[in-house]
């Protein structure tokens, strides 16, 4: 649960807000009833209405800090709210007034983190419970015991906000635990799928692969010896389970990666089954020194040679093809198809080169494809 939303509950709900109101609404209960008693009043009713008013408004100031904020502008509030609070209390001694202190330096350190100015108010509320207490009673015990109690009060408080911080806390911390050992969980799986994709790609698929060419040069001798059509027709078949299964091997693989991120082996992958599929030469050249590149930026040159195959098999079938990945200032690859001629149509291409272009555009790359004298190129620079 997200702590900020649940002190923003606590703040905003109605028992919450109706105990913020209950001085206000006290205060102004004790100014109506102090107008028609006959009891010791100290000072003019004007005055008490004065003090009266300036309590209520001093109070409003609690609604203008959030819940659980180091104590602030309701601060100075709180200041004002002590002060007339206490010499209300004064006024009308034998009013309800008497919980001012006591609410007082409870709202200080219970509602917001404590500050220096809290601790003046703690102070004030003090002052303002015995103070007014010793001079209607002239009894120091009284006195020292309604400081006592504003003090007890002050300190349970504490210990309560306290308490529920801590409780925060460790409801935070097992928030984060849980969510630590969803990741590791999560990381393990793909370390193990990854695993059993590494594999199934270094035997199953290098298995198929070779069985698929073991059987194409066994169709290509019995043509060669003149065998029956039946014979040859049974080896086609069987060389085309094997490239259905391969390719059955290669989607495997695929899905079992698809969470982790390309390297330069995956690249090279590419260009390996592009060669087996399409019995064309295909050449994977890497030059400079291999650095490590940030993910973004392999899942963008990982497409880049998957899409640039896709085309070159669909515009030049069986065209060799040449992959270069150099290492300099910056990282360039090169995908070149080479049928032999220039492209009859030298449009500027599709939505898989549009595609191409906004993933290098994504990484701070550029994207640069048109036909060369023998074929085609798409050339990709991103940052290193």
């Amino acid at each position: 649960m997200d702590f900020k939303f649940a002190d923003q509950v606590r703040e905003s709900s109605v028992p919450g807000l109706l105990l913020r109101a209950v001085p206000s609404i006290l205060t102004a209960v004790t100014v109506v009833v102090a107008a028609r008693s006959k009891d010791e009043q100290r000072f003019p009713y004007g005055v008490i209405v004065a003090l009266g008013v300036i309590v209520v408004i001093s109070n409003i100031s609690l609604f203008l800090q959030r819940y659980g904020e180091p104590l602030g502008r309701a601060g100075y509030g709180l200041l004002v709210f002590g002060i007339a609070g206490s010499l209300l209390w004064y006024a009308l001694p034998g009013s309800a007034m008497i919980v001012a202190p006591f609410w007082v330096t409870r709202s200080a350190v219970r509602y917001y983190r404590p500050t220096p100015l809290a601790w003046v108010v703690v102070g004030i509320g003090i002052l303002g419970a015995s103070v007014p207490l010793y001079v209607t009673t002239h009894s120091l015990p009284a006195a020292f015991g309604s400081a006592f109690g504003v003090l007890a009060l002050t300190l349970a408080s504490i210990n309560r906000r306290t308490r529920e911080q801590q409780l925060e806390d460790l409801q935070v911390s097992l928030a984060r635990k849980q969510a630590a050992i969803e990741e590791h969980g999560r990381a393990a799986a793909l370390a193990e799928r990854a695993r059993i994709a590494r594999d199934m790609h270094d035997v199953l698929a290098h298995s198929l692969a070779g069985l698929s060419l073991s059987l194409q040069g066994a169709r290509l001798m019995l043509v060669r010896d003149g065998a029956s059509a039946e014979a040859i027709e049974q080896v086609t078949r069987a060389q085309g389970l094997a490239a259905d299964g391969l390719a059955e091997a290669r989607r495997a693989v695929a899905a079992l990666r698809e969470d982790s991120v390309p390297d330069v082996r995956a690249l090279g992958d590419l260009v390996t089954a592009y060669r087996l599929e399409s019995g064309a030469t295909a050449e994977f050249i890497v030059e400079g020194e291999v650095r490590e590149l940030s993910s973004d930026v392999m899942r963008a040159l990982y497409r880049t040679v998957q899409e640039a195959l896709v085309n070159t098999r669909k515009h030049a079938p069986h065209a060799p093809v040449r992959v270069t990945l150099a290492y300099a200032e910056k990282v360039r690859l090169t995908i070149e198809d080479r049928p032999g001629t220039r492209p009859g149509n030298a449009a500027p291409g599709g939505y898989g080169l549009l595609g191409m272009r906004e993933r290098a555009d994504l990484v701070g790359g550029s994207l640069e494809a048109g036909p060369t004298s023998t074929g085609w190129r798409v050339e990709l620079e991103v940052p290193a």
